[in-house]
């Protein structure tokens, strides 16, 4: 009897404590702001996931993930010049030095499976020359000037002014540089940042059309959602059918988000991203020729700007529901430090009787 008790006793003892660490599990999960990241394909939603990092994370990435993202620089480099030589054949735009043609092949000679397994350093060193001396020939830069009209990522440029450094073989690539780099979200990532002693648990799913049925997977108790435009995108299609435009197929999204009953009482933030690429492109690329009711100065970046975040909040059906947004550069640490101070205290405002309970 004695030895029963004692096994019984224990086993209570083990069932308390299962429950005492159950309860205590529910309550952090209570307290964790959840926030959905949601925006179309190379809105801008990994790169704030960088920033967290570097702004509330670690403030520096692991080894591992270094040198993962060294690789993938590479893939991004190699992959971003064979689309360039791809568009100037397609565009018809003569090199500037034809004997530069010979090196094509070695460079389209690349396949897409190639660029998904991975690109190694002596892979990468034997073709950094040629990818520098077409990226000196005229012809490329006049390919890259008409870049909206194929799909091409909007930072390859950075690495091909900085071609030399990449190919060195110390080269550790910069935080900025992991910014910069290029990779598609497939299926969902959860990132947890505790700021100011609550934690916050980023949900971060691709943006790709193929992406988007997984996005219902993450809309239990969500917080907040912070949604994601490529404000420079005016004059661009989406990759999946190379017609619709990528700003509308970003508006059509938001709109389903913003009045779908399940976000009644989530606060949905958008972030119209891209400002610096946006600033770029508004004296090169007139937006009337995209949307023929802007009414404001083609040429001013703001009008450009509020024109685009009018676009988003008619949308909305409730009218009395607050509507947020900020203008963001998601590669700019200073800029997504001080607009996520301000979307911090909107989303603790707007949850303050669940942070009161705690």
């Amino acid at each position: 009897m004695m030895v029963f008790c004692c096994a019984q006793g224990t086993k209570d003892e083990q069932t308390k404590r299962i429950e005492k660490e159950l309860k205590k599990e529910k309550e952090v999960l209570r307290r964790q702001m959840r926030i959905l990241l949601l925006g179309s394909g190379e809105s801008g939603k990994s790169t704030f996931i960088k920033q967290m990092v570097i702004i509330h994370g670690a403030g520096e990435f692991t080894a591992d993930e270094v040198r993962g993202y060294r690789q993938q620089i590479y893939q991004n480099v190699i992959s971003a010049m064979r689309v360039l030589l791809d568009a100037r054949q397609k565009l018809n735009i003569s090199w500037e030095i034809p004997e530069r043609a010979e090196d094509i092949d070695k460079i389209m000679k690349f396949t897409v499976a190639d660029l998904l397994r991975g690109i190694d350093f002596a892979t990468f060193v034997e073709v950094a020359p040629i990818i520098r001396e077409f990226w000196s020939d005229a012809s490329i830069k006049k390919t890259y000037e008409r870049r909206n009209l194929f799909q091409i990522s909007d930072s390859c440029q950075y690495f091909f002014d900085h071609i030399s450094r990449v190919a060195m073989p110390d080269f550790q690539p910069t935080n900025k540089d992991i910014l910069l780099c290029r990779k598609a979200t497939r299926g969902i990532s959860e990132h947890i940042f505790e700021i100011n002693k609550v934690p916050f648990r980023f949900i971060d799913v691709g943006g790709q059309r193929s992406q988007r049925q997984k996005w219902f997977q993450c809309f239990t108790d969500i917080t907040s959602i912070l949604f994601m435009v490529a404000s420079n995108e005016y004059d661009q299609v989406i990759l999946e059918d190379r017609r619709t435009n990528r700003v509308v197929e970003s508006r059509s999204v938001f709109e389903a988000i913003v009045n779908n009953r399940a976000f009644v009482n989530v606060s949905i933030i958008l972030f119209m991203n891209k400002s610096d690429l946006l600033k770029e492109k508004v004296p090169k690329s007139d937006i009337r020729q995209y949307f023929a009711d802007f009414t404001g100065d083609h040429l001013s970046v703001r009008d450009v700007q509020f024109f685009l975040v009018d676009r988003f909040e008619n949308s909305r059906k409730d009218r009395a529901r607050p509507f947020f947004y900020h203008f963001t550069t998601a590669v700019d640490t200073e800029n997504i430090r001080r607009v996520f101070r301000d979307v911090r205290e909107t989303i603790l405002e707007q949850n303050l009787a669940t942070l009161m309970m705690q």
